[in-house]
């Protein structure tokens, strides 16, 4: 990086400097790791393994389940729609009787 030899002050300050910056590292590095560990028992405990592909496929299944059950809920609101129109539509000919 440098042609010129730096004098000692100078290679202080850097090495101070990079080992501030390795300790910074450090430090988010165990962070992460921690974090990490704290995800996986909660992945473990809600659904019960922390490995990324069952994880992965329990997910697609909650979402076809979840597809299915609102397409359900569609059809069940279809029908409650209709029936009720066929109510409506029926208490102006019962009046007129």
């Amino acid at each position: 990086m440098h042609d010129e030899p730096q004098d000692i002050e100078t290679l202080r300050k850097r090495y101070e400097q990079l080992n501030t910056k390795k300790t910074q590292a450090e430090t988010l590095l165990s962070t992460a790791n921690q974090e990490l560990e704290r995800l996986k028992a909660e992945a473990k405990s809600k659904y019960g393994t922390d490995d990324l592909q069952e994880l992965e496929m329990k997910l697609k299944e909650m979402e076809e389940e979840n597809l299915r059950k609102r397409r359900d809920y569609q059809k069940l609101l279809d029908q409650i729609e209709r029936e009720l129109l066929s109510v409506e539509g029926a208490q102006p000919e019962e009046a007129s009787l």
